[in-house]
């Protein structure tokens, strides 16, 4: 058995990694989403309008100790981009003020995307991790199926350069949005879906398999009908490789994530809709008792 102390150990660690992860987590469990883009790059938005936010609490578990860490929250509205209007998605997230003393997190995240076929524009991220800093500027070029990417690390010099990409690869946020436009009505449970996207410059193949639907009980929504998913997860990252997560999403017109579980190198992490406003549609999942 390990002692007192090696559990503390063993426990500070994932809870720093854990912390250093808190919005690209979120990112990462919203990836089911990022279905069907190798099929088709063109949707029609019936699902979110300017003004909507989604938030959530991100807790961890391991053992018997449960801890609150932090929130992330998803935004959309419209602006105007080089005198042409667009979608502005954006997803800020970190650790609460409580823990700042032992571990600070802030991340922001932004995704410009056209209004019409959603096929992101420009994709900026910064974040702040402890001593650790971190900016990513990409330009999409659809045409020519480039990147064109201005990074930054630790305040060093800027780093340009160019990613090549397909015809439908999105940024991990654009794509959030593009793919809850899209319709789930035509897969089986244990289908296999492809998806991709890129992050710190590397375009990721990867999947997730559909598990069917679920009635699930939410802390914000009461019982709630869902969609299920399961994603492959990226080797390097808090995750452990291959599958093992979970997601809920609504089984209604709006799509939201309601839950997440997943586990990690040691622990869950479990991620609930705290709330939500500005949605486009009447939720129509909720289940009577």
């Amino acid at each position: 058995m390990l002692n007192t102390d090696n559990k503390n150990i063993i426990f500070d660690h994932n809870y720093q990694r854990l912390k250093r992860s808190v919005l690209f987590c979120l990112l990462l469990l919203l990836l089911p989403f990022i279905v069907s883009a190798q099929k088709k790059c063109t949707v029609t938005n019936q699902t979110f309008q300017s003004g909507e936010y989604l938030n959530y609490v991100i807790n961890y578990n391991w053992g018997a100790i449960w801890l609150t860490t932090g929130e992330v929250g998803f935004s959309a509205t419209t602006k105007d981009l080089n005198g042409r209007k667009v979608y502005h998605f954006m997803g800020i997230g970190g650790t609460y003020q409580k823990y700042d003393w032992f571990f600070k997190v802030r991340d922001k995240y932004e995704s410009y995307a056209d209004t019409t076929t959603l096929r992101p524009i420009r994709f900026i991220r910064e974040v702040n991790e402890g001593s650790n800093y971190a900016k990513d500027d990409y330009v999409f070029s659809n045409l020519k199926n480039k990147i064109y990417s201005s990074s930054q690390r630790n305040k060093k010099n800027v780093k340009q350069d160019s990613i090549t990409i397909n015809s439908c690869t999105n940024d991990v946020l654009t794509a959030i949005y593009y793919a809850r436009c899209l319709d789930f009505s035509s897969y089986k449970p244990n289908d296999t879906i492809p998806i991709t996207f890129v992050l710190d410059a590397e375009v990721y193949f990867s999947y997730i398999i559909y598990l069917g639907k679920e009635v699930i009980n939410s802390e914000l929504l009461g019982n709630v009908r869902c969609i299920k998913f399961s994603p492959k997860l990226i080797k390097g990252t808090i995750f452990k490789e291959g599958a093992g997560m979970t997601v809920w999403v609504t089984d209604d017109m709006n799509k939201i994530p309601v839950y997440v579980e997943t586990p990690i190198i040691v622990g869950t992490i479990k991620v609930n809709l705290n709330k939500y406003s500005g949605l486009r549609n009447k939720i129509e999942c909720i289940v009577p008792k």
